[in-house]
């Protein structure tokens, strides 16, 4: 391990109207006005970046969330859907009766929850000879190529059903890994860190077809976030974290320096708001967006929140994966070399 990982210690607006700028982009115009849906899941409400709003749900929704920071330098008004646990079902049953034919722009990320990726980290995270990191990433993968497309078709038609003149983003997600595990409590090796981030190149592969195919913008944070993973010098993704629950995704900068940079031009518009007023103008707007979204707790409590589950050597299973693999657990050494040893086995079970 190369170092302990800190996450575990704790104006105006000139605008375009949405048509105006569609028509001069060659995209589909937009309603004119300023409503704007925010759909998805955990990547799209700001978890991560450990701030967020009172609304009386589980969804974690951050003012410093690109929703909301777009939402304020925009002077757009935001109807924050997106939830922590979100499935494409659950887009469906809880958030799209927040869209109406006026409704002018919609974002949309979904799809890892439907892949199981939180549990694929999960199992990732664990020594080789406690999990099957690889399994879990095939498993995922043949989820995403064969089964999810058809999930987005269906809902990105519902999206353009409900409102038929919406500019709509898909938004994707970034490369979490850089290659290096800096985290005394995590055993992800070079190659299967290599696999979690082709999965989530595919990932992106299939969101940006589908929505090219309905006619949706498509916004791809992956170029954006480079040097700034898990283990980078300047982290816009948290790594394990405490609580647990803010692994594995984007923190404030990379919401602010990385999502909102990426998904702002989508939205065809142009804003002379700084980042600092934009910032403090989204801060401001904390207690709007938990009004706003009290109106929908109800449907947001049938959501599952996504969890993250930090490997625990001292379980019954543990101990005895252990016992069977001949790991001294008060050995340090014992438990890497038995990692190294069997991730190689599973490599090459695998080819």
């Amino acid at each position: 391990m190369k170092r302990l990982s800190s996450r575990l210690a704790a104006a105006g607006v000139t605008a375009l109207t949405g048509a105006a700028v569609a028509l001069a982009l060659g995209s589909p115009a937009t309603a004119a006005g300023t409503s704007y849906v925010a759909l998805g899941d955990s990547y799209s409400s700001g978890v991560g970046t450990r701030t967020y709003i009172s609304d009386g749900t589980s969804c974690q929704r951050s003012v410093y969330a690109y929703p909301s920071l777009d939402a304020s330098a925009l002077s757009l008004a935001l109807t924050f859907r997106a939830c922590s646990g979100a499935t494409v079902a659950d887009v469906t049953n809880t958030q799209l009766s927040a869209l109406t034919s006026t409704t002018a722009y919609v974002t949309i990320s979904v799809g890892g929850n439907d892949a199981g990726f939180a549990n694929v980290l999960t199992t990732c995270a664990q020594p080789s000879w406690l999990s099957n990191c690889y399994g879990a990433i095939d498993k995922a993968n043949s989820f995403i190529t064969n089964t999810l497309p058809g999930r987005l078709t269906t809902l990105y038609s519902s999206i353009k059903s409900k409102a038929p003149t919406a500019r709509v983003i898909a938004v994707g997600y970034p490369r979490i890994f850089n290659g290096e595990d800096c985290n005394a409590l995590t055993w992800f090796s070079p190659t299967e860190e290599s696999r979690l981030n082709a999965t989530a190149d595919l990932l992106n592969s299939k969101t940006q077809t589908a929505a090219a195919a309905a006619g949706f913008q498509f916004a791809n944070p992956t170029t954006k976030f480079v040097g700034h993973a898990v283990c980078d010098n300047v982290e816009w993704i948290n790594g394990l974290s405490s609580p647990v629950s803010e692994s594995y995704h984007p923190n404030i900068a990379g919401h602010r320096d990385g999502y909102a940079v990426v998904t702002k031009p989508a939205f065809g518009l142009t804003t002379t708001l700084s980042v600092a007023a934009t910032t403090a103008k989204a801060e401001k707007s904390a207690a709007t967006l938990a009004r706003d979204a009290q109106r929908y707790a109800a449907a947001d409590r049938t959501i599952t929140p996504e969890r993250i589950v930090a490997p625990d050597l001292t379980t019954a299973a543990a101990k005895a994966a252990a016992a069977r693999a001949g790991v001294d657990l008060s050995s340090r050494a014992s438990i890497d070399a038995a990692d190294r040893l069997y991730d190689a086995r599973q490599l090459a079970a695998r080819s």
